[in-house]
């Protein structure tokens, strides 16, 4: 086993990392890490970032020089087996994915045709700078309930 994952899961394991909430039930979990940042590359940032910011809805601050930087929804990792490891996917999770197409149409907005998979149903909504981000609708438990101190 690597060294440092061996000292985490001690570290974990001897100072109680892992809490209850008294009220909901649901584990919390302390992290040092308090977020994340996810990056986009796109060939049209201004235009992606007016999507995000315009069509999304997503709050922002201007970094300067109209460099927008988006608070997200909660948000989860999964990491899936693959060939190679150099891909990424961003996706963005809603309850209802029929509702959200319908608003997104409403918009100018096209998406890609729903296709569902045993965890979900899925579509891709195509960025102005030519990339693309997934919107789907789980069936999954999640993890957004989970929290850390």
């Amino acid at each position: 086993m690597v060294k440092w994952l061996a000292s985490l899961r001690a570290a974990r394991a001897t100072e109680g990392k892992r809490l209850y909430d008294k009220i909901t039930g649901a584990r919390k979990v302390k992290f040092m890490i308090f977020g994340a940042h996810m990056i986009i590359y796109s060939e049209d940032a201004t235009a992606d970032r007016l999507f995000f910011r315009d069509i999304l809805g997503f709050p922002s601050v201007d970094a300067g020089q109209g460099w927008l930087i988006f608070a997200l929804p909660p948000a989860e990792l999964a990491v899936h087996p693959a060939e190679e490891d150099d891909g990424h996917e961003i996706y963005v999770m809603c309850d209802d994915l029929k509702t959200e197409i319908s608003a997104l149409e409403a918009k100018g907005i096209r998406c890609s045709d729903v296709q569902e998979a045993s965890w979900g149903l899925m579509t891709k909504l195509r960025l102005p700078g030519g990339g693309s981000v997934g919107l789907y609708q789980p069936k999954h438990p999640t993890a957004l309930g989970l929290t850390s101190n």
